[in-house]
């Protein structure tokens, strides 16, 4: 199987209705040659988990640019861990504050890419880190 593409889901959690950036990343993951499953607007965790589940990825990338980070990430890593998807790769970006970064990583986000992130370091992390 070494020849599958990566399959990354990159979706728009909460109310956050600017998804400029996460239809950047989306393309930037293409580009790159993966697979790339965009949900769309105003998901909740659980459409996520669900849609990363069916689907098949191995990384789900969450967007938030509303302050909504702390209660929207946390619970997609929680229910994929309940649901079996141990090794989906959760990484996080959008205008998150530096101080709120080592909960997230607590929680099981295992990277925040934060505005201006060049699209290629993004491409490299996931690449690296995707088993």
């Amino acid at each position: 199987m070494a020849d599958r593409p990566i399959r990354a889901l990159v979706a728009k959690v909460g109310l956050d209705g600017h998804d400029r950036g996460a239809k950047v990343i989306a393309r930037a993951l293409r580009d790159a040659g993966m697979e790339v499953i965009y949900t769309g607007l105003r998901q909740t965790p659980e459409q996520v988990v669900e849609a990363a589940l069916q689907e098949d990825v191995q990384v789900v990338g969450l967007s938030s640019l509303s302050g909504a980070h702390m209660q929207l990430f946390p619970p997609v890593v929680e229910l994929l861990r309940a649901k079996g998807g141990y090794d989906i790769l959760v990484i996080g970006g959008g205008v998150i504050p530096e101080e709120d970064i080592p909960y997230l990583k607590e929680a099981g986000i295992t990277e925040i890419f934060g505005p201006g992130t060049p699209t290629t370091r993004i491409v490299e992390y996931i690449r690296e880190h995707v088993s």
